[in-house]
């Protein structure tokens, strides 16, 4: 068994994927003991314990790979990805659900910007959170994906004021920046990948707890916009969905959309 253990080795290679990493024990290469001497490695201070609860770990994460070809390791990877930490609540009566940013959650979109201030927003109980890509449409600014196949998708963009103006400070309102006009004009491409102008359907101020919120319609595409700025970053939340999804359930959509709000 000493032997088996020092030599015993796992790869992943089965799914080849740039992300999958291989894991190694450490083991005898022309009778030399890696990193110390023959004592600090020797199998003996392994107990039997240990080599157990290794090989049913190892054997978890294999057999839940195979259970699902091609998604199982990415779910097994995903509570170890920065980033993903789950944010939402149990549903209410409605069976809705409300998400916060937990605060254990990575991210800081930069070096020397201050932690991100929490946000909230409530979702029907079938939607949940999607992988973000940097490659998506607003690049490294998107900081959460949340989705349904039936009613819709929305998106957080986290952006820095300093696009606006370098003399704002670090406790920016969403009014120092600008008019609803001005911020939609320059931030609304990154939501919809192209020009808003003629496309805002309509637009208005909502406060909640001293806090402005600038709130747009646009189409096409079908898009709800909330914007808001706290510390040093402007907040962009949009809702949308296809035709059949706008016209089904316009009601949801709206709700999801008005419902954001920096806590």
């Amino acid at each position: 068994m000493e032997t088996a253990l020092l030599r015993f080795r796992v790869s992943f290679s089965c799914h080849p994927h740039p992300h999958h990493k291989k894991i190694a024990a450490h083991h005898r290469v022309n009778n030399e003991i890696p990193g110390g001497s023959e004592d600090e490695w020797s199998p003996k201070v392994l107990s039997r314990r240990s080599l157990l609860a290794t090989v049913s770990g190892l054997s978890l994460a294999s057999s839940t790979s195979l259970a699902f070809p091609g998604e199982g390791l990415a779910v097994v990877k995903q509570g170890l990805l920065a980033g993903r930490v789950p944010g939402l609540s149990e549903p209410d009566d409605e069976g809705w659900r409300t998400y916060r940013r937990p605060d254990e959650k990575s991210g800081g979109h930069g070096v020397g910007w201050s932690p991100i201030i929490p946000y909230a927003f409530s979702v029907p109980q079938d939607w949940n959170e999607v992988p973000v890509s940097i490659a998506d449409l607003g690049g490294t600014e998107i900081d959460l994906r949340f989705a349904s196949p039936k009613e819709g998708r929305l998106s957080v963009i986290v952006a820095p004021v300093l696009r606006f103006a370098d003399n704002l400070g670090d406790n920016v309102k969403i009014e120092n920046i600008g008019t609803p006009a001005k911020v939609i004009n320059a931030f609304g491409p990154e939501v919809i990948g192209e020009n808003v102008e003629g496309k805002v359907l309509s637009s208005n101020v909502a406060e909640h707890d001293g806090r402005l919120y600038y709130q747009f319609e646009l189409e096409p595409p079908h898009v709800l916009i909330t914007a808001t700025a706290a510390g040093n970053r402007l907040y962009l939340f949009s809702v949308t969905g296809n035709g059949l999804q706008w016209k089904r359930y316009y009601k949801d959509l709206k709700k999801i959309a008005t419902s954001f709000r920096v806590v």
